[in-house]
């Protein structure tokens, strides 16, 4: 008969707490204690053996009213949806924002509508998941830059193919980098009639679907290549993250005026404007983010994970 060693049984325990407690994903997990993704699920299948981690099954429909009707009263929104995803892994969580978001669209996009959208996995999630419909004269126009560089996938081509085919309408891309190098610059190419008129039609979006990103070293942000090292640095110590690309603090300020500047987005007072502005995020990764997207009331309707939707209370 084989005797659990103490050693299993810590790193059991080390690995459940991370995984069940604290929302860290198995590959975070295997990069943080250097362990194979089969050696961290036979500790978390040995910790449910062994009575370690004991799982309870509350019917989460019965929690979820409660939960979204304190998040609506806390934060002063028209509408949450609470996603309930299966697990805590990255691609579970944003698979199952993208079904709640699709079938929330599904139910409030009119007739005219323009919808504003960003880009990235999380809105990537979304577009896969669409319900098509007969929807008339719906435009879709994109709410900041689409140009990345060629190494990283920012996933345009995806979104803009799923929206089309969902509203029979041709995207209108802002087909402009994220950030230029001088205000001036920017100011010069926005003047540009084409690019004026795109801008135009994203003040005019109905239904803004946006997300935050952390200011994590693998931000997608850093990675396209706009900042150096010590720029990095700066942003990380003075923003909770970025909404549509602009940097913002725990309170939802722009954390940097010059850097917004040469930013092209849509403003962060126009997506006030918008009859439903609905925020996309989830992970545990993202609630310092997600929490100062809040605090500036940029959202009116928020569409978030079960985990996330509780450490929001």
């Amino acid at each position: 008969m084989r005797v659990d060693s103490k050693q299993q049984i810590k790193q059991a325990v080390q690995v459940s707490k991370l995984y069940y407690l604290d929302g860290v994903t198995q590959a975070e997990i295997g990069k943080k204690l250097n362990l194979s993704r089969p050696t961290i699920s036979r500790l978390l299948q040995f910790a449910r053996e062994k009575n370690i981690v004991k799982i309870s099954i509350n019917d989460p429909l019965s929690n979820i009213e409660d939960l979204q009707h304190q998040l609506k009263e806390k934060y002063q929104l028209k509408d949450v949806i609470i996603s309930t995803p299966e697990s805590n892994e990255t691609a579970e969580i944003l698979s199952s924002l993208g079904k709640a978001t699709a079938r929330y669209l599904d139910k409030k996009v009119k007739d005219n509508d323009v919808i504003g959208v960003s880009w990235g996995r999380t809105l990537v999630s979304v577009a896969r998941q669409l319900i098509p419909n007969d929807r008339k004269n719906v435009q879709v126009v994109y709410l900041k830059g689409t140009v990345a560089n060629s190494t990283h996938n920012n996933y345009v081509v995806e979104v803009t193919k799923c929206f089309n085919k969902c509203y029979h309408t041709q995207a209108q891309i802002l087909p402009l980098p994220l950030i230029f190098e001088n205000k001036q610059i920017k100011e010069m190419v926005i003047k540009d009639k084409f690019i004026n008129e795109i801008l135009d039609t994203g003040k005019r979006t109905s239904v803004a679907l946006f997300t935050v990103e952390t200011t994590e070293q693998d931000a997608t942000l850093f990675e396209l290549g706009y900042f150096n090292d010590q720029q990095i640095k700066t942003l990380q110590e003075k923003a909770a993250g970025d909404l549509v690309s602009r940097f913002i603090d725990e309170r939802g300020k722009i954390v940097d005026d010059q850097l917004n500047d040469r930013t092209v987005a849509i403003a962060l007072d126009d997506l006030k404007q918008a009859r439903e502005s609905v925020l996309i995020a989830g992970g545990m990764n993202k609630l310092k983010a997600i929490k100062a997207a809040l605090a500036g009331k940029y959202a009116n309707v928020l569409v978030t994970d079960s985990l996330v939707a509780q450490h929001l209370l």
